[in-house]
């Protein structure tokens, strides 16, 4: 009977070749998939004192700089996705483009961010559900706060395992209590700096905080871009769901995009009412230390109204931590559909359509990376960021420059093709890949972050050899492509690539 009902269900809902939910949710669902996970409250509330550390004033300024080489690479995400909207976003396009070596490096290299951030997201959450509790000594516990992020990773893989549906009606909800708390308190702090009712630390905002040219040290931009790369990273999940999206070729890309502008408009409100109301050497005393925000809300809002800050935070981390299941589940599936991964990660759960499988193995690697790193860190917080920034510089570039490969051909055919997907997603590409490549240098001395970002990297290649030493012809004997001018012109999309290329570069 049960067999019945569930062939039932799954035949009413239409299906892609993957086994999705085809048109499962909309443009607004995939804005707030993409917005939510960049956790925008988590995100300030972990690298604002880092920031401010880094490059002062000019916290603002690093923000403003590290949205260019963001929106230049979601327009490469845009166009990508409009020819193949793939589940597996960096890891099927830098394979067309680049070969199957450079595709599966990318899309390791998505997976393992997932599995590194859900745990300091869900440690982020649990902390700050404690404190809306008024449990601070529960807070201050790094054992009741592994406890509860753990049932909270859980919790969340369990809802990615139950639907996308389930997955974007959630998020509605969180995203709203995390985005309208966020700016509520800048509007607030704000007010009360202009007002002359802050602080006699406050500083006045001025013009030269915007301003990435007015960093007083120049060698403090880099780290400062860096950690500016960490706080936008996440809004692609908008293009990872893109199979299960309505008109796919077209809404998941323009959701990514617009998410990033988004982005942009939160973060510079709340990092400029921030500095602005507490000064400089009290959000420097947050640096590593995500209570920034619940402190200084404290004295902008008045209790209890402080605690709508610390629900922000609390449910942005918790939000983050299901949507960054999502696309790290859907690159596996990809992955494991084109013969790159063991099959095993492919399969799709006949009621739910859902690759559940894949998102369990996430969820579990992600409590067993989680739970000792905690443990044995002091430096949990920044080493994650450090480590993740490395990572994100390296396929957001891979990315970039694979959609200038791919479009090669088309690149002069207008000029808002040179534009949009010839110069815009190269400069962001060179951008991050010079970042990359500074950190390594810049971290070589810092021990726990580059081990961790070099070192997954250098698994991945190892795991990669060791899979293409077993065989699998299939996805290591294709070749790379180019965009047939149909696909390019948007009058078509490309077939799914399963096999050998008949390679068409």
């Amino acid at each position: 009977m049960r067999e019945r009902v569930t062939r039932e269900l799954r035949e009413s809902r239409r299906t892609g070749e993957k086994g999705l939910e085809k048109d499962a949710i909309g443009f607004v669902d995939a804005l707030v998939i993409g917005i939510a996970s960049t956790a925008p409250a988590y995100s300030l509330a972990a690298v604002l004192g880092l920031l401010v550390v880094t490059v002062g004033v000019q916290t603002p300024a690093v923000l403003v700089a590290s949205f260019v080489p963001m929106f230049f690479i979601a327009a490469a995400f845009y166009y990508l996705n409009r020819a193949d909207p793939d589940a597996g976003t960096t890891f099927s396009w830098v394979t067309r483009a680049m070969g199957p070596y450079a595709g599966w490096m990318g899309g390791w290299a998505v997976g393992v961010t997932g599995v590194l951030v859900i745990g300091s997201l869900a440690d982020v959450a649990s902390r700050y559900t404690y404190l809306l509790f008024g449990l601070d000594n529960a807070a201050g516990s790094r054992g009741a706060v592994t406890a509860l992020a753990v049932v909270y990773i859980a919790l969340m893989t369990l809802v990615c395992v139950l639907g996308i549906e389930l997955s974007a009606r959630i998020q509605n909800v969180l995203i709203v209590a995390q985005v309208g708390a966020l700016l509520l308190f800048a509007v607030v702090a704000l007010y009360k700096v202009f007002g002359n009712n802050a602080p006699d630390t406050a500083l006045t905002p001025e013009a030269s905080w915007f301003s990435p040219f007015a960093v007083s040290d120049g060698s403090a931009l880099i780290p400062g871009l860096l950690i500016g790369v960490f706080i936008y990273w996440g809004w692609e999940s908008a293009v990872n769901i893109t199979e299960e999206v309505e008109n796919s070729a077209v809404t998941p890309g323009r959701a990514a995009v617009l998410s990033t502008v988004v982005l942009l408009v939160t973060y510079t409100c709340v990092a400029t009412a921030v500095v602005a109301f507490a000064g400089l050497g009290a959000v420097e005393g947050f640096a590593g230390d995500d209570a920034v925000l619940s402190t200084i809300a404290t004295n902008v809002l008045g209790s209890p109204l402080d605690k709508v800050v610390v629900l922000a935070v609390l449910t942005s981390a918790l939000a983050s931590t299901q949507t960054t299941i999502l696309p790290a589940s859907r690159i596996s599936l990809s992955m494991a559909f084109a013969g790159a991964i063991p099959a095993s990660l492919g399969r799709v759960h006949r009621r739910y359509l859902t690759p559940h499988v894949a998102t369990v193995v996430i969820g579990a690697l992600a409590i067993a990376w989680y739970v000792p790193s905690n443990i044995l860190s002091e430096n949990f917080l920044y080493d994650t960021i450090a480590a993740l920034s490395l990572l994100i510089s390296f396929y957001y570039s891979l990315t970039g420059f694979s959609c200038v490969i791919y479009y090669r051909k088309e690149l002069f055919k207008s000029a808002k093709n040179l534009a949009f997907i010839g110069i815009a997603p190269l400069l962001g590409s060179g951008m991050l890949a010079y970042l990359f490549v500074r950190s390594l240098v810049d971290l070589s001395s810092l021990g726990p972050p580059l081990v961790v970002g070099l070192g997954l990297l250098l698994l991945g290649a190892t795991l990669m050899v060791l899979w293409r030493t077993m065989g699998n012809e299939r996805f290591f004997g294709r070749a790379p492509e180019i965009v047939p001018p149909e696909v390019a012109a948007g009058r078509a999309r490309e077939s799914e690539t399963t096999g050998v290329s008949s390679g068409k570069g």
